[in-house]
C-alpha cells in the first residue's frame, strides 16, 4: 500500500481518507518469519476485511463485548495501543497485568511479527495482536469498550505539508472517545516537540475529553517544519498542560535514542468524559 487514502465510513462507494502511514515492506526475515509461524495462530487477530483491502475492517464488522469475550475469555479491562512498534511496551504491560486484556495495533508487518515473538517468549494469554488500520478498528469498537487507548511515539510526520497525516487528528480523537468507557484515557507521548503542539492544538479544546495533567510545559506557538525545527526556540511561547510520565510506560529503545538525541519527552493523559 502506497501514500494516499484509506478507509472511510461510509458503504460501497464510501469516502476516502488520507493515511496516517505509509505501507512499507512487509517481508519478514528468517527469524521473524519463524516466529510468524510458530505464534500467529495463537497471537495474531485477523479481523474481516473491507472489500478485500489491506488493513481495512469490513463495515459490518462490530467489535464488541461479545466478540472481546470470545478473543480473550474473560470480561477483564481492554487496553489498546495504536502503534506498538516491536511491541516492547505493551508485552511489559500485560506481564505486569495479567488481569488487564490488551490489544496491540500495528501496520507493519515486520513490528507485527516481533510482538509476536515477545508473546510468545512469556507465553502471555492476555494479549493480542493486529495488523490493522486504527481508525478501521476504533470504528468497529463499541461504545466503552476499551479501558484506556495508549499512542506512544506516533509518526511525527515532520513536514508541514504532511501535518494532516498525523495519527492523533479530531476524527480519531471523536472515535477513540466513544469507544473509550466513561472515565477512560487516552495517553498520548511524544518526543517531537512541533507534535506536542499538534496534540494540544487537537485534543485542549474539545469538551469530551479533560487534560489532566499537572504539569506545566512551554511550547512554541506557531510550527515547525523539517528542517526548520532549530527556529523553534526563536518563535513565541505559551505555557500549556502535560502530564508526567505514564509510569505504565517502559523505556523503550526508540525512546531511549530520542533522549540520547536531547529530545524532551511529552506525557499527554486525556480522560473521557
Amino acid at each position: 500500500m502506497t501514500e494516499g487514502t484509506m478507509p472511510g465510513t461510509a458503504g460501497p462507494g464510501r469516502r476516502r481518507e488520507l493515511m496516517s502511514f505509509v505501507r512499507r515492506s512487509s517481508r519478514l526475515d528468517k527469524r521473524l518469519q519463524k516466529a510468524w509461524d510458530a505464534y500467529a495462530g495463537t497471537y495474531l487477530l485477523e479481523l474481516p476485511q473491507y472489500d478485500h483491502r489491506e488493513l481495512s475492517v469490513a463495515t459490518d464488522f462490530h467489535f464488541d463485548r461479545e466478540y472481546a469475550h470470545s478473543v480473550w475469555g474473560n470480561d477483564n479491562p481492554l487496553i489498546v495501543e495504536i502503534g506498538t512498534g516491536q511491541g516492547e511496551n505493551i508485552v511489559a504491560a500485560a506481564q505486569k497485568r495479567p488481569d488487564v486484556n490488551y490489544l496491540a495495533l500495528e501496520v507493519y508487518r515486520p513490528g507485527v511479527a516481533h510482538a509476536l515473538l515477545k508473546a510468545g517468549k512469556y507465553e502471555l494469554s492476555n494479549l493480542r495482536v493486529c495488523e490493522v488500520n486504527a481508525p478501521d478498528l476504533m470504528r468497529a469498537a463499541e461504545d466503552g469498550l476499551f479501558e484506556e487507548v495508549w499512542t506512544f511515539f506516533p509518526d511525527p510526520w515532520p513536514k508541514t505539508k504532511h501535518h494532516k497525516r498525523r495519527i492523533v487528528q479530531s476524527t480519531l480523537a471523536d472515535e477513540v472517545h466513544r469507544a473509550l468507557k466513561t472515565g477512560g484515557s487516552w495517553r498520548i507521548a511524544t518526543d517531537i516537540e512541533d507534535y506536542a503542539l499538534h496534540v494540544h492544538e487537537v485534543m485542549d479544546q474539545r469538551n469530551d475529553f479533560d487534560n489532566v495533567g499537572d504539569l506545566t510545559v512551554s511550547l512554541p506557538t506557531e510550527h515547525v517544519s523539517k528542517g526548520t525545527a532549530d527556529m523553534a526556540a526563536q518563535l513565541p511561547h505559551a505555557d500549556f498542560t502535560e502530564s508526567r510520565r505514564f509510569e505504565g510506560r517502559v523505556l523503550t529503545n526508540f525512546e531511549k535514542k530520542g533522549i540520547e538525541a536531547g529530545r524532551v519527552i511529552h506525557d499527554f493523559t486525556y480522560r473521557a468524559v
